[in-house]
């Protein structure tokens, strides 16, 4: 007999005898029989003829093992897809709703579980399917499989990463001292190796601990366990690592001092060492922070400037590098200091300009002068630096102006009369009379400071001034003046009963005096009685007065007459007198809008 048909004999005897068909006593290899048993063992289902065939060759319990099995495989698949759902689950998978039997997922989660690592295409297929936590718990799981065998670990079985084992093997990796529990927990499951390796790195460290304190001279501190506080901090202290308010503290709390002393020589020693890198010293051969040269950099770091004596301590040591490196900071802080719209002091000024660095200077000056016309309304006028820039600086200063440069720029029309530059020269100038009065006692002081309170527009300080008992002056030109200005306060504020009041005071204090006239036409022309404003104009000129000074007299009045009806109603008044004489006035006649 040939060895195939031997072969399918022995087969068709083996599938008999698995599915309890052995009393069928027909066993060729081409009977009905071998190809069901053939069919059921490669796991096809049998058609109904092929059943109803067992039932009729009386196969019943042929038919048992089959309906068996079947129940077999379906609670096996069963088991199979609930236990993928569990690893599924504990691996972060549970979003991956692929059918476990088409992909590589389960085989990947079950070779997680068994604590075996993942190929390179394991990995890029969890990354290409987007389970990225999957992915981290597998590298999770390579990095404790790798601690297990480095730490003598490997006979325990569980790998996942929540495990107590790679807990304490994670202290392990960086010397990390273990709690009592932990190591109780190494013997109590036998990882023996893994406490012995331990207790190796606690005596590592227990030799390491008294090299420390006998270097930073701290062996007289008690407690030289390994739990002790004093262990970390003189492990800081070693790498050079400074020492916290905190554990400075607990130093002094345990009478370690001269730790102490040792910890901040090292910490002043690093700082001076950075320092000279920073400023360019490094060739400078002491460095030791008791140097004059490291209070010196020390300082800067707070201050950009150097003292008299620190600069020729750098200087009889060539030390140049450090004066030009803290110039420029201190040149680039002032700089700062006017990019903020801050105004440089005079110390700054002087320092600039002994070290030569008028480019700032005169940035300073242009941001303070953009500043200043802003403040005093110049900002739309294309204005030359000088002379403005230092009127306005006087005039911040307090400090008075030449008068003679004010009425030039006046005549020059560069200023407006009532600008603010001009108020406030004005008003300096009121201040500056006032005080004079007061510390010399000089009356006529008081009509002048009276006067450029008025021209700085504040008339409640020239009536507050002029506010006295003049029967107590003697002198009748002087009560004379003072009534004239303090009359025109009156007027300023539109106060014209009492200004005629004063007006007419001053005509009895000195009657040839023509300035109670030009007061009293003023206060004529505020009434529109223009015929009286003239006769007293007359007047004027017959006591004294220029006929010009009092046409400039007409002038100002029609400026300063705000309502524009009235202006009209002057100019035709002077123009029907004399147009010849009066051509002025024409510029303000109203313009007449025609309505068609």
């Amino acid at each position: 007999m040939s060895k195939e048909p031997q072969n399918r004999l022995e087969h068709l005897a083996a599938l008999k005898s698995k599915y309890q068909a052995t009393q069928y006593e027909d066993s060729l290899p081409a009977s009905l029989l071998y190809l069901i048993l053939r069919k059921l063992d490669l796991g096809i289902k049998l058609l109904d003829l092929e059943s109803n065939w067992l039932g009729e060759s009386q196969l019943e319990e042929t038919l048992e093992a089959i309906k068996q099995e079947q129940k077999h495989k379906v609670q096996e698949f069963r088991n199979l897809e609930f236990e993928f759902s569990k690893l599924k689950s504990k691996y972060k998978a549970t979003n991956y709703n692929v059918s476990w039997q088409s992909t590589h997922l389960y085989f990947i989660l079950l070779k997680l579980e068994s604590g075996n690592l993942l190929t390179d295409l394991e990995v890029q297929w969890l990354r290409k399917t987007g389970l990225y936590e999957t992915n981290k718990i597998a590298q999770e799981v390579k990095r404790f499989t790798q601690l297990k065998s480095q730490y003598k670990a490997s006979q325990y079985q569980d790998s996942y990463p929540d495990s107590f084992l790679y807990q304490i093997l994670k202290k392990l990796e960086v010397t990390e001292r273990l709690s009592d529990s932990e190591y109780n927990w190494l013997l109590n499951n036998q990882l023996f190796e893994t406490a012995e390796i331990f207790k190796q790195q606690e005596s590592v460290k227990e030799t390491h601990f008294a090299q420390l304190r006998e270097k930073y001279q701290a062996n007289l501190h008690s407690d030289l366990s390994l739990s002790s506080p004093l262990y970390p901090i003189l492990q800081n202290i070693d790498a050079k690592d400074n020492l916290s308010e905190s554990e400075i503290s607990w130093l002094e709390q345990q009478g370690l001092n001269e730790t102490i002393i040792i910890a901040q020589e090292l910490e002043q020693t690093r700082e001076f060492a950075a320092l000279r890198y920073k400023y360019k010293v490094t060739r400078y051969e002491d460095s030791s922070p008791k140097s004059h040269l490291y209070k010196i950099l020390k300082r800067l770091e707070f201050s950009n400037q150097l003292g008299e004596q620190d600069i020729n301590f750098l200087k009889k040591r060539k030390l140049t590098e450090i004066i030009e490196i803290t110039n420029e900071k201190y040149a680039s802080t002032l700089k700062s200091k006017i990019d903020l719209g801050e105004l440089l002091k005079e110390s700054e000024i002087d320092w600039l300009q002994n070290n030569r660095r008028e480019d700032i200077i005169i940035l300073a000056q242009q941001k303070h002068f953009a500043i200043l016309k802003r403040k005093y309304r110049l900002i739309y006028l294309s204005l030359a630096l000088e002379p403005f820039y230092a009127i306005m600086v006087k005039l911040e200063k307090k400090e008075r102006l030449d008068p003679k440069l004010v009425l030039q720029l006046m005549e020059e029309e560069l200023l407006s009369p009532d600008g603010k530059i001009a108020l406030a020269y004005y008003r300096l100038e009121a201040e500056f009379y006032e005080q004079e009065f007061h510390r010399t006692g000089n009356k006529w002081d008081i009509p002048t400071a009276s006067s450029y309170w008025r021209k700085a527009d504040e008339p409640e300080q020239a009536l507050k001034l002029t506010n006295l008992d003049l029967s107590q002056i003697k002198e009748s030109k002087l009560k004379s003046a003072i009534s004239v200005t303090r009359g025109a306060a009156f007027r300023d504020m539109d106060n014209l009963a009492d200004a005629e009041i004063c007006a007419k005071k001053a005509m009895e204090y000195q009657p040839e005096s023509y300035q109670p006239c030009t007061l009293m036409a003023a206060i004529a022309h505020d009434r529109g009685d223009y015929a009286k404003r003239d006769y007293w104009y007359e007047q004027a000129i017959k006591r004294g007065a220029k006929p010009e000074d009092i046409d400039d007299e007409r002038k100002r009045l029609f400026r300063s007459t705000k309502d524009e009806n009235k202006r009209h109603e002057a100019a035709e008044y002077l123009l029907k007198k004399d147009s010849q004489r009066y051509t002025w006035a024409k510029s303000y006649l109203k313009k007449i809008v025609r309505q068609w």
